[in-house]
């Protein structure tokens, strides 16, 4: 049994994972797992650079984390930093941040090992009579994953359609108006033909959806009154329940969306955008349902440093 912590460091959010993993049992036990909205990546596809306020705010996130990491002695530490990291100019001045925070380099990785990292933390633990091969979507922030495979990864595209860029790219009003959802759905339609030249996204036999407009989608679909990992983690959602929520969430106000009981406060903003990207991934795969994980990169991070 090793001890690890994993840090995902994405678009909107960075989470952390503490746990013990057995390789050789293939098991993995959560001391701590949790998120904190800093939306790094604000403003970063206009730009072109992180912003010091945003800076600061993963700062701030990184200290705590690193003191839960110690009191829990985690052997191992990795850190992935993902879309907006790399769409940076200035990603060097958040490394060395970083490292004078956490002690660790981050690994700035690419979109192709970010689909790789969340297929493998999604995929560990699905239930066994899932028809393959499967499709892991994992919807970001500044971009979504789309991978496709068994137990291993067959093929792989990461794009640049994720909830922040998409909302601050197209969404100028709220609740956006029809012009602007168009114009989403056109960017993230042209992303999704060209992933489908890499991936076979209609060769999926099972959807397994990740990140947090995904599970949100789940929540809201559950009518859970909070926001309940264990609730939502492996349910199945229809895909005429993530079109009609989709529909919903385009044209509620904010303060609508702000009253859902499951819905983080750093997701209100974004979700309309998230939830649109979901509905056009089931569109085009062509599925009747998308099953949901609460694993993912993170836990895909804590398995690499175990596995190699």
């Amino acid at each position: 049994m090793t001890r690890v912590a994993a840090i995902d460091c994405g678009t909107n959010s960075i989470r952390l994972l503490v746990t013990d993993l057995d390789p050789a049992a293939r098991t993995q036990h959560d001391l701590d797992r949790r998120l904190e909205i800093v939306r790094l990546g604000k403003d970063v596809d206009r730009t072109g650079r992180l912003a010091a306020e945003p800076l600061k705010r993963a700062f701030d996130t990184l200290r705590g984390y690193a003191a839960v990491i110690e009191s829990l002695g985690a052997e191992r530490v990795r850190m992935v930093a993902t879309s907006a990291t790399r769409d940076a100019a200035n990603r060097d001045e958040f490394v060395t941040g970083v490292v004078d925070v956490l002690g660790v380099e981050p690994e700035v990785v690419s979109g192709a090992a970010e689909a790789g990292l969340s297929f493998d933390g999604a995929v560990r633990g699905l239930p066994g009579d899932l028809p393959a091969p499967n499709l892991v979507v994992d919807i970001g922030g500044g971009s979504t994953e789309l991978a496709l495979g068994s137990s291993a990864v067959t093929a792989a595209r990461s794009v640049d359609i994720g909830c922040v860029r998409l909302t601050e790219r197209r969404f100028p009003t709220d609740p956006p108006p029809p012009a602007g959802v168009a114009a989403a759905r056109a960017d993230i339609e042209a992303a999704l033909d060209d992933a489908a030249a890499v991936v076979p996204i209609g060769d999926a036999r099972t959807l397994v959806g990740l990140a947090g407009s995904v599970t949100t989608v789940a929540a809201i679909h559950l009518g859970l009154e909070r926001y309940d990992s264990t609730a939502i983690h492996h349910r199945r959602i229809p895909a005429d329940a993530v079109r009609a929520i989709s529909d919903r969430l385009l044209a509620m106000p904010r303060a609508e969306r702000a009253a859902i009981g499951s819905m983080h406060p750093g997701r209100v903003d974004v979700i309309a955008a998230g939830a649109l990207v979901l509905r056009c991934v089931v569109d085009r795969a062509g599925v009747d349902e998308v099953l949901v994980s609460e694993h993912d990169i993170l836990d895909g991070i804590a398995w690499s440093l175990v596995t190699g």
